[in-house]
């Protein structure tokens, strides 16, 4: 088994993912290259080629550094889905094997391999603290009315009142999806992406992405991005203003993502990753979804330990509480050099 890196896509990539039945829309070249077209990161390209020289694997990679955490290698950063995609326990290893090797020489602290189901032909230690929420979806809109059950549907048609007007569109919309955004990233305590990244990611998913805006007296409330991902269709972003919550349009606008899925053919919705028991766990919960468990596998160097780039690394949290007190303008504008470099 022979493992090439290219820092271009390779002849045949985006075939080989079409094919692979556990491909997502993030192992794409265009989307694995978002990372290099918004913040000029290091990518990489590692494919596995068996004895006649066929295509038998693919992972990508991409390099960051940051101040607080160092470098790594993210297979891939920015999303939730990623990882090796290989037709065998051998390509797996031997993918795995470039990666890591890739990271001696680079000099890095560790390599974040994403996966979304077990890989048991890795060995590497993983994290299991992180789930996707998941809900299968019923092949009907009357039939998944009924699912919801009444205190949904009550909260949901609480959302008439506001005058709402749904909006279904692509880059045309990001910036109301964008005035959205950044102030609801604000008020996490984390930096926001850069519009552009927005505008790079939806070309890069092409006829897969689609951008949803709800509006109430004429103003965005409520925004998402969502990804189809072969039969399911995943939201990896979406925010709501504090009055939207209040007048339930955010619950609106997961109804209408709910809809256009079904509508769409797709057999599940992925309401995207969380930490079981957290706040964003138990609101994805109430709709139906059911944690699908996250394998996220790691090289680390002699003596290290898995990182912790999230709120429960102290640093994070002390970061992120600072972020929340500095003036929205201020974080606007600095939070694309450090999101970055956030994987």
């Amino acid at each position: 088994m022979r493992v090439d890196l290219d820092a271009l896509v390779p002849e045949g990539w985006d075939t080989y993912v079409e094919s692979h039945p556990a491909a997502t829309a993030y192992h794409r070249s265009a989307a694995v290259r978002v990372g290099a077209e918004a913040f000029r990161l290091r990518t990489y390209f590692l494919s596995a080629r068996d004895g006649q020289g066929r295509l038998a694997g693919v992972l990508p990679v991409v390099e960051q550094s940051s101040l607080l955490f160092g470098r790594f290698l993210v297979s891939v950063p920015f999303f939730t889905y990623g990882g090796v995609l290989a037709d065998s326990p051998e390509a797996t290893q031997a993918l795995a094997t470039a990666a890591a090797d890739l990271a001696g020489r680079r000099g890095v602290a560790h390599v974040e391999l994403r996966h979304s189901e077990a890989v048991p032909a890795l060995t590497l230690p993983e994290r299991l603290d992180k789930v996707s929420m998941v809900l299968p979806l019923p092949s009907s809109e009357e039939a998944l009315s009924k699912q919801l059950g009444s205190k949904l549907r009550s909260q949901i048609k609480r959302a008439e009142r506001e005058q709402v007007e749904v909006v279904w569109g692509d880059t045309q919309l990001l910036s109301e999806f964008y005035d959205v955004f950044a102030p609801a990233m604000h008020r996490l305590g984390t930096p926001v992406y850069p519009r552009r990244f927005f505008e790079i990611a939806c070309r890069a998913f092409g006829a897969l992405g689609r951008v949803l805006i709800v509006r109430s007296q004429g103003q965005p409330q409520a925004a998402a991005i969502i990804v189809r991902h072969g039969r399911r269709i995943e939201v990896p972003w979406a925010a709501a203003t504090e009055a939207a919550k209040r007048g339930a349009i955010n619950m609106r606008m997961y109804w209408e993502m709910l809809r256009y899925s079904i509508a769409a053919g797709a057999e599940a919705f992925d309401f995207g990753r969380s930490t079981v028991d957290s706040g964003t766990y138990r609101f994805k919960a109430q709709w139906g979804a059911a944690p699908v468990q996250l394998h996220w596998h790691y090289w680390l160097r002699k003596g290290g330990e898995l990182p912790k780039l999230n709120q429960s690394n102290p640093k994070y949290a002390r970061a992120a509480d600072l972020w929340r007190r500095m003036p929205l303008w201020c974080a606007n504008l600095i939070g694309p050099y450090i999101i970055r470099n956030l994987p």
